[in-house]
């Protein structure tokens, strides 16, 4: 916390940076509105029973105020189009600029989702051209656009396997959903959720499923098995076709998380390798970085046999041209208010439509590329624990540092000192001081070297100088948090700095 003194309205500032309700004063604004010109009526008639308060603290700032604050944090951030940002499993590629002019153009952005069939012909046309080039990328037969993000996606296609079941007589026998250690922890938290129970099974010494370990696993009660492939160690499950030839024989459905998208486009169709199911987080695979709290979009494909099964309402060919169809006695009902985050199943279409067939399996090329040329350059400076070649994404391993005293997490803190983001730490869970790297395919080769180059110098000073890496990042606005105190002592709204004696100031 930096220095502190009073303001003119009696409240505490902080002279380095302040919040937005330090700065202005009484009587500053922004543009004037124009007079109501309609009977003006109490707020507790409007909104009745509302738990309404006489007075709120807001601060009152002048537009220059607002803009300036906003522009300071903007360039706080760390975000892709600030710096590299190799953060495992996020896919944090460059998002072209021109989907965002695409999204923002006026009959897309401001269609309203409670518009009729015939005046909203242009926006069901985008989702329903989405869903058929989704489909015919990823081999299945029909897709979703309804989920907003892929945790919802992993809920709605289980939900419709569990549909499935209970169709066929079996949904209250199968009830266990197979899933690998290396698995994403929304895998897990999705199959809690539905009130099923999660059975791990470990990996081998290749990164690969234990067959032996699956076989067991499976029997009558079994309804699903999930994997990520290429998994979450960067590698690609090799006996995938036995994985899915085994769960159908046992009568369980194939699951795929569709996080690892990214490395297969344009070169493996998930549903040719014997999946039921996916979801596709197009927010990683087709451009829209999702740092910063940005919105996703989870649409989910299925085979033909869940195809009944789907969210309602379902965008189809109708007499008078598009509609939304909600003839579905066998779905499994609404899961999202409209049709998804509209705006980022614009930029996912304008995105695929940009590539094309060669341009997406090029793109998955390049990004496999990029992530082998890191694994190999520093292979010899981290540990590798699995020597096998990578998909999109890299795991190594910091346990080397350890006899410095230094951990992976100074190692993540130290890069943040050179102007890149850091990688994922400590995960996947199987991997001790585990780093996982994704430079994606938009970084050139300039940039991967200075990557690794930084990478290098920073295992020189773990050596040399550990007390350097236990105090970083030394340039950054805010120093190393107190991560314990900070989960222990949740601030989650702002007080007034000082309004009560025994209360701690909120930015500590």
């Amino acid at each position: 916390m930096g220095e502190r003194t009073r303001s003119r309205g009696g409240l505490e500032m902080n002279l380095e940076r302040r919040l937005l309700i330090e700065q202005g004063g009484e009587g500053h604004r922004g543009p004037e509105l124009p007079a109501c010109d309609v009977p003006a009526r109490p707020l507790a008639e409007l909104l009745p029973g509302a738990r309404l308060r006489a007075e709120l603290r807001f601060p009152q700032v002048s537009e220059p105020e607002v803009v300036r604050h906003f522009i300071e944090l903007s360039t706080l951030n760390h975000h892709i189009d600030r710096g590299f940002y190799p953060l495992g499993s996020c896919t944090m590629k460059h998002n072209p600029k021109i989907n965002d002019e695409l999204a923002a153009l006026p009959g897309l952005a401001l269609a309203h989702p409670l518009a009729g069939d015939p005046e909203s012909q242009g926006a069901l046309r985008v989702i329903f051209e989405l869903q058929n080039v989704l489909a015919a990328i990823t081999g299945f037969h029909t897709v979703t656009s309804q989920p907003s993000a892929g945790a919802q996606g992993e809920m709605t296609g289980l939900m419709m396997i569990r549909a499935w079941h209970r169709a066929r007589g079996e949904g209250e026998r199968r009830r266990r959903v197979i899933v690998p250690d290396s698995a994403h922890g929304t895998n897990p938290a999705s199959v809690h959720l539905l009130g099923w129970e999660t059975v791990t099974i470990p990996s081998n010494d290749h990164g690969h499923v234990d067959l032996a370990a699956l076989e067991k696993a499976l029997g009558p009660d079994a309804a699903a098995v999930m994997f990520t492939v290429p998994n979450t160690l960067g590698v690609f499950e090799k006996e995938i076709l036995d994985v899915t030839r085994l769960a159908h024989a046992a009568g369980a459905q194939c699951y795929m998380d569709g996080a690892n998208l990214n490395a297969l486009v344009g070169l493996v169709r998930p549903g040719d390798l014997g999946f039921d199911v996916m979801h596709i987080n197009v927010h990683k695979t087709f451009s829209t970085p999702h740092g910063g709290g940005g919105p996703g979009a989870g649409p989910v494909a299925v085979a033909r046999h869940l195809e009944p099964f789907l969210p309602v309402p379902v965008v189809e060919e109708g007499e008078g041209g598009l509609c939304r169809s909600w003839n579905r006695p066998q779905s499994i009902g609404r899961v999202h208010s409209h049709h998804g985050n509209f705006g980022i199943l614009v930029r996912a279409l304008a995105y695929i439509l940009e590539n094309g067939p060669p341009g997406l399996a090029r793109v998955s090329r390049t990004a496999i590329l990029n992530a082998n040329y890191l694994l190999r350059r520093l292979a010899g400076t981290y540990e590798l624990p699995h020597d096998e070649h990578c998909m999109h994404e890299c795991v190594l391993s910091g346990r080397n540092l350890r006899r410095y005293g230094v951990k992976t997490l100074d190692v993540a803190k130290r890069l943040l000192d050179f102007g890149v983001h850091a990688p994922t730490v400590y995960f996947p869970l199987i991997v001790e001081e585990a780093l996982m790297i994704e430079p994606t395919e938009t970084e050139t080769l300039d940039r991967l070297e200075h990557f690794a180059e930084v990478m290098e110098r920073i295992a020189r000073e773990a050596a040399e100088d550990p007390q350097l890496l236990k105090d970083a990042p030394h340039t950054t606005p805010s120093r190393r948090l107190d991560e314990g105190r900070a989960a222990r002592e949740l601030k989650l709204r702002w007080q007034v700095p000082g309004s009560t004696p025994s209360e701690a100031p909120a930015r500590s």
